[in-house]
């Protein structure tokens, strides 16, 4: 059986929105727009992620940039050709955003999801001997559509992560994050380029009947 539910993806951010709002495209004609939020980590460093929203969400919406939100919908990807090439890109599909009203205690950042394990994991060690196993995640959607989500594992959950196979069932816990890295392109140009992904903070594996293994 496969997992397909609207419970399987499930992401909430709190942050300031850092960019204005910027047209993506239309669908039946429903205009659909991208913005950045910027979320706070615990390091005073931040995450910077994009999202992806509904005309019809932001109708009453104060969208400035640097004004505060909550944000909750879920982690999608799309391919998009770049320079001849299939890229994986993510975004956050807004379902919900509201302007923060509180300072209530809240995680900024918090994603939940349940899928199934579409490539054999990379298991390595930093320099530092930090462990570190890389999983790319498909979740499932309604219409046989998958989202297909890059995740990072720390520490011993790295380990039990690295022993997982194709086709394994899991759900994981974590946040998701923006990471800067440099490509150096054939001319010697360097650029400077940002990958999204989660980083799992708890994984488990599961049973088709839902039982934890």
């Amino acid at each position: 059986m496969v997992a397909v539910n609207s419970e399987n993806n499930i992401v909430n951010l709190r942050g300031e929105l850092s960019k204005e709002l910027v047209f993506s495209h239309e669908i039946f004609g429903e205009k659909f727009y991208n913005i950045d939020i910027k979320i706070k980590r615990l390091s005073e460093s931040y995450d910077v992620l994009p999202i992806t929203i509904s005309e019809r969400l932001i109708q009453d919406i104060n969208m400035e940039k640097d004004n505060t939100v909550d944000v909750s919908g879920q982690l999608r990807s799309y391919n998009k050709s770049i320079d001849e090439k299939n890229r994986l890109i993510l975004t956050v599909f807004a379902r919900e955003i509201s302007v923060l009203e509180d300072e209530e205690s809240k995680d900024p950042n918090s994603i939940f999801l349940d899928g199934y394990i579409c490539k054999e994991p990379v298991y390595r060690q930093t320099p530092l001997g930090r462990e570190i196993t890389d999983l790319l995640i498909a979740i499932n959607r309604p219409y046989n559509k998958s989202d297909y989500i890059p995740s990072i594992v720390w520490g011993r959950n790295a380990k039990f992560a690295k022993t997982l196979k194709v086709g394994d069932r899991i759900q994981l816990w974590g946040r998701v994050q923006s990471r800067e890295y440099e490509k150096t392109l054939e001319t010697g140009e360097v650029l400077k380029k940002v990958a999204y992904e989660v980083s799992i903070s708890k994984i488990r594996k599961l049973n088709e009947n839902n039982n934890e293994e």
